[in-house]
C-alpha cells in the first residue's frame, strides 16, 4: 500500500514533536519496515532540510535527508503538479502540492496531523493516529 506522509508527520519524527510523536513514529517504522511504501513529495526534502538545519546545523540537516531518502520514496513535483495545485481551490498551496503529489504517486491516503486541508476525494487525508487505527484500509 501506498502511503503518502504529508511533511507535518515526518517533522513530528525528525524532531520528536509531542504529543505527535509515537504516532508518527509508528507509521515511519512501517516504512522503514516495508510493511507499507511510505511516499513524500520531492519539496519535502528541501522543507527538512530548512527546518532540520535551523533547528540543529547542516551537517545534521543533510545526514536528515539521508534517511529520509532511505525510507521513503519520493514524488516528483512536475510542471503538472504545480499546475494542479496552481489551478486547485486549496487555501494553501504547499498543502495543494502535497495533494497532487500524493495522487500522481498513486497513494491509498495522506497521512497528515491536518486533514481539514485537504478534500478526502479521491484519496483521504487521515491523522497517524487513524491510520494505526486501521481507518485507511476502508
Amino acid at each position: 500500500m501506498n502511503v503518502f506522509f504529508d511533511t507535518n508527520v515526518v517533522l513530528d519524527v525528525l524532531v520528536k514533536r509531542e504529543p505527535f510523536y509515537a504516532d508518527s513514529a509508528a507509521l515511519w517504522t512501517l516504512a522503514e519496515r516495508g510493511s507499507i511504501r511510505g511516499q513524500v513529495s520531492a519539496v519535502s526534502f528541501t522543507n527538512v532540510y530548512y527546518i532540520v538545519r535551523r533547528l540543529r546545523n547542516a551537517r545534521v540537516a543533510r545526514k536528515t535527508l539521508a534517511l529520509l531518502r532511505d525510507v521513503f520514496t519520493p514524488v516528483a513535483c512536475d510542471a503538472q503538479v504545480l499546475d494542479q495545485a496552481l489551478d486547485s481551490d486549496f487555501a494553501d498551496f504547499e498543502d495543494a502540492v502535497q495533494f497532487f503529489s500524493a495522487v500522481r504517486g498513486g497513494a491509498a491516503c495522506i497521512v497528515t496531523r491536518n486533514p481539514r486541508h485537504f478534500p478526502g476525494k479521491p484519496l483521504p487525508a487521515i491523522t497517524p493516529a487513524e491510520f494505526r487505527a486501521g481507518l485507511a484500509l476502508e
